[in-house]
């Protein structure tokens, strides 16, 4: 989908590949900001032949669970240590990937009343309340790390607050306490957590343990960002098990298929590997985030502004986009264009960190083209 001459996701490698004329393994892709290496083991080929019926434990040939039951109880297991210990699987609720689960989001933020967007922000909230006839307003961030929107004017009676820790597309990291006081601002907040097991000691953060005090409070995680399984579409939300109850009841049968399940579950049946996995993603972001930043911040006329996520947002005291398309048409590099999020214009990139060689190929890029104006 677009959005006008632009994206509103990065990550369309086939579409891109078939407009330049190259394969999509050729591309080296900054515009979607996923892990550059695995997946995980236990989500690789192993596991794809008992689903795929090659092998004892076929679990393609049956429906899934309607309930996904014992993924939700693996779920509910791993956030025990998270101040969940009293919360049953009814608490959570697995969805085709983040998207699906902001679109019944917005059906109950719709009817609750008026939707608040801090902006910068992510097009697919819009996207969704307009799924509804949703309504919403705006309210710009001070583009600045630690900045929290505490200080947002008093809201309506029902207002709806979308939030994105840590942000995007700045990378801004928003402590808990800065968070909680505005669950007693507004009728419903929506909590989309997705990029925050990526970063280091981002857990400390996260809104999960007020969910069983604040039946007004959503979150919404991504499994595949993590995982890096992105391609499978597996999310899923905790809040009150009536909310939820009611997303079941409305959506189709069957959301979240038979693979993602069997690889989320095997996954989660391994706490120490999965303990393993989330720290070497997160030294992964610990070491190239300030690495490509220093790169970054050497080229006069960018600034990439401080995130504590695996992107980075950049300002260019000019266009930015001559710089994108060139990027794309000589050297097969993809950024993320950011037009696509309110706030932002043609003066702005976001780009997912690579691994060292890759992020290396990318400021070869950028120095050239960057030099050549």
């Amino acid at each position: 989908m677009t959005t006008g001459p632009f994206e509103r996701h990065g990550g369309n490698l086939a579409a891109t590949a078939a407009r330049l004329g190259c394969r999509p393994s050729q591309l080296l892709d900054a515009s979607a900001s996923l892990v550059p290496f695995g997946p995980p083991w236990a989500a690789r080929w192993p596991l794809l032949q008992a689903a795929l019926g090659l092998a004892p434990g076929a679990s393609l040939r049956g429906y899934p669970d309607r309930d996904y039951g014992a993924l939700r109880t693996a779920l509910a297991q791993c956030h025990q240590g998270a101040g969940l210990e009293a919360l049953g699987p009814d608490w959570l609720l697995p969805g085709n990937g983040a998207a699906e689960l902001f679109t019944w989001a917005a059906r109950d933020g719709a009817a609750a009343g008026l939707s608040v967007l801090p902006q910068p922000g992510f097009a697919d909230y819009p996207r969704a309340l307009a799924c509804w006839g949703g309504a919403w307003q705006h309210q710009p961030l001070p583009l600045q790390a630690g900045v929290a929107p505490q200080a947002f004017p008093d809201p309506p009676a029902g207002a709806v607050l979308w939030l994105t820790n840590p942000h995007n597309p700045t990378g801004a990291l928003w402590s808990r306490a800065s968070l909680e006081p505005l669950l007693e601002r507004f009728a419903l907040v929506i909590a989309d957590e997705a990029f925050l097991p990526l970063v280091p000691d981002g857990e400390r953060q996260s809104l999960i343990p007020l969910v069983p005090r604040h039946p007004n409070l959503v979150v919404i995680r991504s499994l595949t960002k993590l995982w890096s399984i992105a391609g499978l579409r597996l999310g899923y939300a905790l809040g009150h098990p009536e909310r939820l109850a009611r997303w079941a009841r409305w959506r189709d049968p069957w959301p979240v298929n038979g693979l993602a399940v069997a690889v989320a579950e095997a996954l989660l049946a391994d706490p120490a590997g999965w303990r393993r996995w989330t720290a070497r993603v997160q030294g992964w972001v610990a070491r190239e985030g300030p690495w490509l930043t220093a790169q970054l911040a050497a080229l006069p006329g960018l600034t990439p502004l401080p995130s504590a996520a695996n992107y980075l947002l950049v300002r260019g005291e000019v266009s930015l986009q001559p710089l994108r398309e060139r990027l794309e048409c000589r050297h097969r590099i993809l950024v993320r264009d950011c037009r696509s999020f309110d706030g932002l214009g043609e003066h702005w990139l976001r780009i997912g960190y690579q691994g060292r060689r890759g992020n290396r190929r990318l400021l070869r890029a950028l120095e050239q083209e960057w030099a050549q104006g």
